[in-house]
């Protein structure tokens, strides 16, 4: 493996044809990336607590993420990749990388002249959506905004790479940058913050971006991509992005404004809640970036060409396959964070000035987003199904409905629950916008082989639910066992009902005959025993 690794740096990477292969290593290099994520959250958790300095940072990411969610993943994710796949499944390249150059001249000009705009009202802006915070707390989220806001000019370029190494089936190098962006904050965390505070942090997520961008560069030139400033913004396969990306912008558009409102009414609440929803989120985002959006972006180039060639039957055989393996990850992760919540946040979270309060307020949020966690873990395949077919408008009107309703929830909720009241609205919204969103598909597409898909699904919980009555049993009696007042004793109480409840789980499977378990199975074989000729 090691070899083959390589190799990708030296003589470049070759395409995973494989929607399941490729999955599988687009998860394995997201592992490490989680669980990079996992070290910086236990870093910044130990350093800070979940306290006002996380609850600035968090607050600070808000104005440059909606930059980035807006001008660039919309027409990456819903424009870009189907309309470059279409040129390059033609064999028109010449034309695909003209119109990439454009894109690029075009996404570049836009980038800095927002962000220069946003610079100088970043003050204003962060006074709205932290009202709640007092005077010094804001200006320090208006310093930390104002220096994150290169970051995406910078996540705006690799993104295009990323969406070419896409479209080539070369997805080595684009997993490989988020695990860079990681190193890059924790680096900030380490050694920017006892210079520069609070404000190293912001710097360290400004040096992530730059490794984001370089570590892509190289794979990309090798694709064939050679940069040259292009104004000719006039080309059809421009103005077709362009269509392509607005609704999609404006769906995203939706979701931002959300997380906006979380942000501001989090504001209000007690010092730490902003930093309490997003430490959780963080955690229980650990598989749905592992298995949801692995293999939704696995699928993506191959739905988008089966639709292109008019293969409606592959299209379906490839999008059941999909969801019936993200199925599979999906609900026995939700019962393990349900029922290991406590022992997962006091593991990875419970250090330093990460104290019991903010223990419990971290397992209960957790708890409760997990309850959602197969619903935003398929969300990505079903959005992605649908741009494939290049309908972006679908996605928009669902996400704007889910949105509002997240909206009424939170108001709601949040006088009694406070911040578990902003995690139940969240959670709710996520699973009606996946119901919403599978109901259109199929009325769009017709049958999606939801024969096949219910009858593993059915298979899949019952073997959770026996995974679940392990993993309690034995966590209840390990308790007795161990320490549970040191970090040793709750990592052995957490690790062994994890290996028993996982065991459960493989052992009904098999019994039950679950297909997926096999595809599982044989991906992980051949790439540990390397006995395929694809490239990691």
């Amino acid at each position: 493996m090691i070899k083959r690794i390589a190799d990708c740096f030296k003589n470049g990477e070759k395409a995973v044809h494989s929607i399941t292969g490729a999955a599988v290593m687009i998860a394995v290099m997201g592992l490490a990336s989680r669980l990079l994520g996992l070290v910086r959250d236990r870093i910044l958790a130990s350093k800070f607590g979940a306290g006002d300095e996380l609850d600035i940072y968090y607050a600070a990411f808000k104005i440059p993420d909606l930059v980035f969610n807006l001008l660039i993943l919309g027409a990456l994710s819903a424009a870009f990749v189907p309309v470059f796949t279409s040129l390059i499944s033609r064999d028109e390249k010449k034309e695909a990388w003209e119109m990439v150059n454009k894109v690029l001249t075009l996404m570049i000009i836009v980038l800095v002249t927002v962000t220069a705009i946003l610079f100088f009202l970043t003050p204003w802006l962060t006074s709205l959506i932290t009202f709640g915070f007092n005077p010094e707390k804001q200006g320090a989220v208006s310093v930390l905004t104002r220096v994150m806001l290169f970051s995406p000019i910078l996540m705006g370029i690799s993104g295009l790479f990323g969406g070419v190494l896409n479209s080539f089936k070369k997805f080595f190098f684009y997993s490989l940058a988020p695990i860079f962006y990681n190193i890059g904050i924790i680096i900030g965390v380490l050694f920017f913050t006892g210079r520069f505070g609070v404000q190293g942090l912001a710097w360290g997520v400004v040096l992530g971006a730059f490794l984001h961008f370089l570590v892509q560069l190289p794979e990309t030139l090798r694709c064939g991509m050679r940069f040259r400033i292009n104004f000719d913004f006039k080309d059809k396969n421009l103005r077709r992005i362009v269509q392509l990306m607005i609704p999609r912008t404006m769906g995203l558009a939706v979701a931002q404004v959300n997380l906006l409102v979380v942000t501001i009414l989090a504001s209000t609440l007690r010092a730490g809640s902003l930093s309490v929803f997003n430490l959780a989120n963080n955690i229980q985002s650990v598989p749905l970036g592992l298995f949801g959006i692995s293999f939704a972006t696995a699928a993506f180039p191959t739905l988008s060409a089966c639709w292109a060639q008019n293969k409606k039957d592959d299209f379906i055989k490839n999008f059941s396959k999909t969801f019936r393996n993200i199925m599979f990850f999906a609900v026995p992760f939700s019962v393990i964070f349900i029922v290991l919540r406590a022992q997962i946040v006091r593991v990875v979270l419970g250090a330093g000035k990460f104290d019991w309060e903010d223990t419990i307020m971290t397992f209960q949020s957790l708890g409760i987003f997990s309850l959602s966690l197969f619903a935003q873990s398929l969300i990505p395949l079903l959005a992605r199904a649908f741009f494939s077919i290049h309908n972006t408008k679908t996605p928009f009107f669902v996400g704007l409905f889910s949105g509002a309703t997240n909206l009424v929830l939170a108001l709601l909720l949040i006088e009694k629950f406070e911040t578990l009241g902003l995690v139940f609205a969240f959670t709710f919204s996520s699973i009606l916008n996946m119901l919403l969103l599978l109901v259109l598909l199929r009325k769009k597409i017709g049958n999606l082989d939801e024969q096949v898909i219910i009858k593993s699904t059915w298979k899949i919980i019952f073997a959770s639910l026996v995974m679940a009555i392990f993993m309690q049993a034995t966590k209840y009696g390990m308790s007795y066992v161990v320490d549970m007042e040191t970090f040793f004793g709750v990592f052995s109480q957490m690790a062994i009902s994890f290996f028993v409840g996982t065991a459960a789980f493989f052992l009904t499977g098999k019994l039950t005959k679950i297909e997926e378990l096999e595809y599982f199975s044989n991906g992980i074989k051949k790439k540990i025993f390397f006995n395929t000729k694809e490239y990691l």
